[in-house]
């Protein structure tokens, strides 16, 4: 929804809550229900029905939980029933330098300081770990913001009984312990409360009259950046972008102006306004995200302008390049397309309005920021919070490799007439094991994906993963796939849950850039020997119908299962028989043996 993009109208947000969320639920949005807990160190009522919509815009159907005033504690660290029956799989702690129990004293030794400062981390770690022993879900806490005054002026900073000193030392004990343990994450109010101005976010009025400890104009920024945190843990973050040329990524117009007269470059002020945007965007690709052009242009021009010896993206740094004068929309659903993306997944940036109306309002789901002015470009894609970072998995890293890889497969398959020979000469080889500790996190994070190829759509933490893991009740399989061109990573999960004599399929997914290269029949070659192996002669399959697994609908009969029922909604189920003599349906990937 446009009133919830950065940059948004915080009085509209505040002021039309309940006209936001009808619209939103009418939306036909397909959403992930989720619930979060929400324990708060000050009021957080208006806290929760902001972050509501921004969840809601994501696709994410949230209940909620929240604590009375300034019971965050209790509710951690005692029993509590109703939180105990609400089993959150998120929690939110929103604490606030207000809630810091003592502050040094001009007056006190270091040891005493140091001694305040173990106190406070006590008190909060024993807060998260009770916490993560009784719900095994993700937590969200927030650091602390700068105080509103300083009371030694600059000296509050550098020395010890200074309340910035104080500070800065306990949010460096929060970030040593996010480091060091999965599945806790920090929401950076520190950052978002001076982003947003200081002294407006501490307005004093809010806390005296309503204990906001925060301006109630500043809330929506807040629910926004948790938002983002939580959609990132369910897999909702976008996956790279699609970029314009001219007066995006340069100043000018290279076919017009000439490659020589484009703004780009140390030489002039605007100049260097795009050569730090490429900087910018150039980033995104170190962290794995996929960068593509779409551009009205002829496709020698393009090049050109990206070869030019002062700007930072070459035509290297991208997986598709279309410089056409086709329609912008087509250019970016066929980019979606050869990367085996949803558009959804992709953020569409480009400096001409018209161009950014025609293609967010003919792809559903794809978001195109009002980018504004060039020297404004950087802010309000980096607010806009679409690739929010919760877990960098190797595979992340390497994601733009991996596409740049199947854009390689892709021209060999063309050269193919028989599409067998073509997976043959790939010269596939498979890792199909058990679940282990080093994958936990990938593997959740697999869960979490908007993924087309995804029967059940069950979402796992990393946590449920781990007791999946352990519990003899389940066959868990990972596999991973490595052929000619290089390493695809962790490609593919299946979970069965054993129940007498029955494997049921609880959940089956496989990434999309590996589609139709047989990666499904040697998952079901390997699920049906660990069954055999345990005595189990049935498997019992579920295809729940999405917007988005349209494509899987009849996975189960190509894989040899009957359906045995099917409802009103498009729910089926099915069963496979498993025979002796069964024969392996993987005829071009060489699986491991171990």
């Amino acid at each position: 929804m446009k009133a919830l993009e950065y940059p948004f109208d915080e009085n509209y947000i505040l002021s039309k809550k309940k006209k936001i969320k009808k619209e939103l639920l009418g939306s036909g949005i397909s959403f992930t229900d989720t619930r979060v807990a929400i324990l708060g160190g000050s009021t957080t009522n208006d806290i929760k029905l902001v972050m509501e919509l921004f969840l809601l815009d994501y696709g994410i159907k949230p209940s909620f939980y929240e604590s009375e005033y300034n019971r965050y504690y209790q509710d951690a660290v005692f029993p509590n029933e109703e939180l105990e029956e609400f089993a959150p799989k998120i929690i939110y702690i929103h604490t606030t330098n207000r809630n810091i129990t003592e502050y040094p004293k001009v007056t006190d030794f270091p040891e005493t300081v140091d001694e305040l400062i173990k106190n406070e981390m006590q008190k909060f770690i024993l807060m998260w770990t009770k916490l993560e022993e009784k719900y095994h879900c993700p937590i969200i806490q927030n650091n602390f913001e700068m105080p509103l005054y300083r009371l030694m002026g600059n000296k509050e900073a550098s020395d010890i009984h200074g309340k910035i000193n104080f500070i800065n030392r306990l949010n460096e004990e929060f970030y040593k312990y996010a480091r060091e343990h999965n599945n806790f994450y920090i929401c950076d109010i520190n950052y978002i409360s001076a982003d947003y101005g200081l002294r407006k976010w501490q307005e004093p009025f809010y806390w005296y009259m309503y204990k906001y400890a925060l301006n109630v104009s500043a809330i929506p920024y807040l629910s926004y950046n948790v938002a983002n945190i939580i959609k990132s843990l369910l897999g909702k973050n976008k996956k790279g972008f699609v970029l314009d040329l001219d007066n995006t990524l340069w100043g000018g117009i290279v076919g017009d102006d000439g490659v020589d007269n484009l703004e780009i470059g140390p030489e002039e002020s605007g100049g260097q306004v795009y050569t730090e945007f490429q900087k910018y965007i150039k980033e995104h690709k170190d962290l794995g995200l996929v960068l593509n052009i779409a551009s009205k242009n002829e496709e020698e021009n393009a090049i050109a302008g990206l070869n030019h010896p002062d700007g930072v993206l070459k035509p290297d740094d991208f997986i598709e390049i279309k410089a056409n004068w086709n329609p912008k929309d087509r250019n970016f659903a066929q980019i979606a397309e050869s990367l085996t993306l949803l558009p959804e997944s992709l953020v569409f940036v480009d400096d001409n309005p018209a161009e950014r109306a025609i293609v967010a309002g003919n792809l559903t789901g794809v978001k195109a920021p009002e980018i504004g002015e060039a020297h404004n470009y950087i802010q309000v894609i980096d607010r806009s919070g679409f690739f929010e970072v919760t877990n960098l998995s190797k595979d992340d890293l390497s994601r733009n490799e991996m596409y740049k890889e199947n854009v390689q497969r892709a021209k060999l398959q063309a050269s193919f007439e028989n599409y067998e020979d073509y997976l043959l000469s790939l010269e596939m080889i498979g890792t199909i094991k058990g679940f282990e500790p080093i994958y936990t996190a990938r593997i959740s994070q697999l869960s979490n994906k908007s993924n087309q190829f995804n029967l059940t759509t069950k979402r796992y933490t990393q946590t449920e993963i781990e007791e999946v893991m352990e519990n003899k009740e389940y066959i868990p399989l990972y596999g991973k796939l490595v052929d000619k061109f290089g390493d695809n990573g962790l490609v593919s999960v299946v979970i069965g849950h054993i129940l007498e004599n029955v494997c049921h399929i609880d959940l089956w997914l496989m990434s999309c850039r590996v589609l139709k290269r047989d990666m499904e029949f040697a998952m079901m070659d390997e699920l049906v020997k660990r069954c055999k192996e345990r005595g189990i002669n049935k498997i019992r399959g579920y295809y729940y119908p999405t917007a988005k697994n349209n494509m899987v609908r009849e996975f189960y009969a190509l894989q040899g299962f009957t359906k045995v029922s099917e409802d009103e909604t498009g729910n089926t189920e099915w069963e496979f028989d498993i025979m002796d003599n069964y024969e392996n349906k993987n005829k071009v990937i060489k699986v491991e043996e171990y």
